[in-house]
């Protein structure tokens, strides 16, 4: 929707984000928010890295060194360790790992694979200080004693999220596995666009993203609700405590993080099967969170003035109380009192929107978290109720609530998709809690193997006398290889996938050429897996083109690339992977409100390109012919085809004088010759009205 007209354009949506304040792809930065916060990039400059553990630390291998079940042990008797300074609720840390462990995952979102807890991005901003992620702070803290025990041998990645596996093991929760691998960063990730708000969730001005009265849906890449939230208003939408609407945001913001209807009821009872919210007094007198907070309190934020501040004076989300009578132990009872009750709603000593049980007996209420023998109302948050009222999740809490053995599966398969989708390949998982099934969302490909000796030699040679361009063979190569996302590890040429729904049939990928050009690959591979050929297929053409231009030059191949099929290929998951934007091949699939050539650096981004790197791999396949439908624009040369250098050398030429030419977005240009003023060459960023087929 456009911000000024209020009208819906056509075509998909911009993949970061329709016009708004902030016209960018990363949004507001943590200086914006955060003004006062300390610029430690200042000590990063020059590609100097932050990570203390240097450039040839191999975590693999630390992790062979680690005692996995010392490591378990210590982390259960974490779990009733009570410390003064933060007393766990019940005397039990269980429900407050788990919290930590599933905010760390759960900003995860399918359109660009960002997000996760992949690489321990929970301890920097701005996730370290989103309201949604309040007192967080303290279970890292917590952490730390362990942390320091282990050191190198567990990442901080690794350890928030087997910190919330043995915090349900230990409450006697089902666990369907736990897999290691994860890397941590060091410093934020600058590469992430969280949305174009100037304030955060609880403000005024922060309005919800969804609004179906104004025509206002949730911008991609998002899968929050608000800014600072990792799900959905627990209050309802915009704080409005209407069930229905809340089951709306629940399912998008759910499927964007690829989950189904199921596996979100089942994470959403499973998860408040535990624990309490805390909204003890008056939220004005929380402090700042910790990116802004006072250098004093060394790191910790959300300070509360509350009388203590913590224990039974705890404020983080304002909502008060626990969803059921048995806080610290796996149960039935979420969809017994859910489903069974029928709900007021009330609110918390903080003021916050809530659902309370009319007439709740004595043996259904909770203990207090903090006062002996005391007994409080449980309570259901608005996107709770949702589960209730929504026909469809409806349905699925009655088979929940009839069938506990089903739930108990379910819960922990969705607990385990939570916390590892954004791993990649399986291949990655360390450790001895490595499930042995296949679960088709980890795009399982089988192994492949090395090619024999002369194979591949063999078919360089009879590919390149098929009868197909440089261009050709070099694109399809590229549009195996470029849907690699470092974010989460998925795509790329292993598996072959672009001969199968959905790729094969991308506009991007120009179905009818490929399909020709992959019958023939598939008809002279020989002992090669189809995923070796089409990379081999595109080193044959580079190499080709290398010589026809005067230079002997081999591109490298390393062999045993497995090839995936149909069946165990989700064409729903892999569907958002389908570039709206692909500078490298001058395609855009419509015009968006950010910059064209800010789609080309986060296309790189994803691909993990430095700017040398895209540099060259974009002016090569302009000289290559590796245009979408071989548009010319930007090609640059008059010896298409061959391996030179004429693009940098023609696009910086002095004696060439470049003017826009569609004044409307930049987007297209001439090149014209100072002296004559004649026209040389042509070139677009990619040009804005991509050749859709026919």
């Amino acid at each position: 929707m456009d911000a000024k007209t209020g009208e819906m354009g056509s075509g998909p949506k911009c993949p970061m984000g329709e016009p708004n304040t902030v016209r960018s792809l990363l949004g507001r930065t943590n200086k914006d928010w955060w003004p006062d916060s300390l610029p430690l990039d200042v000590l990063h400059q020059g590609d100097t890295s932050p990570d203390p553990m240097g450039p040839d630390f191999d975590y693999a291998e630390a992790f062979k060194a680690l005692d996995y079940q010392a490591l378990k042990k210590d982390l259960v008797a974490l779990m009733t360790d009570s410390k003064p300074w933060w007393p766990a609720d019940y005397g039990h840390y269980g429900p407050f790992m788990i919290r930590m462990a599933w905010h760390a995952a759960g900003t995860y979102r399918t359109a660009d694979g960002r997000g996760g807890a992949n690489s321990g991005q929970q301890r920097f901003a701005p996730l370290n200080s989103w309201p949604d992620n309040g007192n967080l702070d303290k279970a890292r803290r917590l952490l730390w004693p362990i942390k320091q025990k282990y050191g190198k041998n567990i990442s901080w990645a690794d350890l928030f999220i087997l910190a919330g596996n043995v915090a349900i093991e230990s409450m006697g929760g089902p666990v369907f596995g736990f897999g290691g691998g994860r890397k941590d960063v060091f410093e934020p990730e600058k590469d992430i666009y969280w949305g174009s708000e100037e304030q955060f969730v609880g403000h005024p001005e922060n309005k919800t993203r969804i609004l179906p009265e104004e025509q206002l849906e949730l911008e991609e890449p998002l899968a929050a609700i608000q800014m600072g939230l990792i799900y959905v208003n627990p209050e309802g939408p915009g704080g409005v405590p209407d069930a229905l609407q809340s089951a709306r945001d629940i399912k998008i913001t759910f499927e964007r993080m690829a989950m189904n209807h199921e596996e979100t009821v089942a994470l959403t009872a499973g998860g408040h099967t535990f624990g309490k919210a805390h909204g003890a007094g008056d939220a004005t007198l929380v402090g700042d969170a910790p990116e802004g907070a006072d250098m004093a309190l060394q790191g910790l934020g959300w300070a509360s003035a509350h009388e203590s501040g913590f224990g039974e004076h705890t404020i983080t989300s304002g909502i008060e109380g626990a969803w059921v009578n048995t806080p610290t132990e796996w149960s039935e009872n979420y969809f017994r009192l859910l489903l069974d009750y029928e709900y007021e709603l009330v609110r918390s000593p903080a003021g916050a929107k809530q659902w309370q049980p009319i007439n709740q007996r004595e043996e259904d209420m909770a203990p207090d978290a903090h006062v002996p023998g005391k007994k409080v109302p449980t309570m259901m948050t608005t996107a709770d109720m949702a589960l209730k009222v929504d026909p469809e999740f409806r349905v699925i809490s009655e088979k929940f609530r009839n069938d506990h053995e089903a739930f108990k599966d379910a819960f922990a398969r969705a607990w385990f998709k939570l916390t590892h989708r954004d791993m990649g390949p399986k291949v990655r998982y360390l450790g001895p809690e490595v499930p042995a099934e296949d679960l088709i969302w980890q795009d399982p490909v089988p192994a492949g193997s090395m090619p024999p000796d002369g194979d591949a030699e063999a078919f360089k040679s009879k590919i390149l006398g098929a009868g197909f361009t440089v261009g050709q063979l070099v694109k399809t190569a590229w549009a195996s290889a470029s849907t690699y996302r470092k974010s989460d590890h998925r795509g790329g040429a292993n598996g072959a996938r672009i001969r199968l729904a959905p790729q094969k049939d991308w506009a991007v990928n120009e179905p009818e050429e490929l399909g020709g050009i992959l019958a023939k690959i598939e008809e002279l591979r020989g002992n090669l897996s189809m995923a070796d050929a089409i990379v081999l297929a595109g080193s044959a053409a580079v190499e080709k083109a290398a010589k026809d231009a005067g230079f002997d030059v081999s591109v490298p191949f390393t062999g045993g690339r497995g090839d995936a099929t149909q069946d165990w290929t989700d064409p729903e998951s892999f569907e958002v992977m389908e570039p709206v934007a692909d500078g490298f091949r001058n395609y855009l699939k419509t015009r968006h409100s950010v910059k064209t050539e800010e789609l080309l650096i986060d296309r790189a981004s994803l691909l993990g390109l430095t700017v040398p790197e895209m540099t060259v791999l974009l002016g090569g396949l302009r000289v290559l012919g590796a245009n979408y439908k071989d548009a010319p624009e930007g090609v640059l040369t008059n010896r298409k085809g061959q391996l030179t250098n004429d693009f940098f050398v023609n696009l910086l030429d002095m004696d060439t004088e470049w003017k826009v030419v569609d004044t409307s977005a930049d987007e297209e240009f001439i090149g014209y010759d100072r002296g004559g003023k004649q026209e040389k060459w042509r070139a677009a960023n990619p040009k804005a009205h991509a050749r859709e087929p026919a």
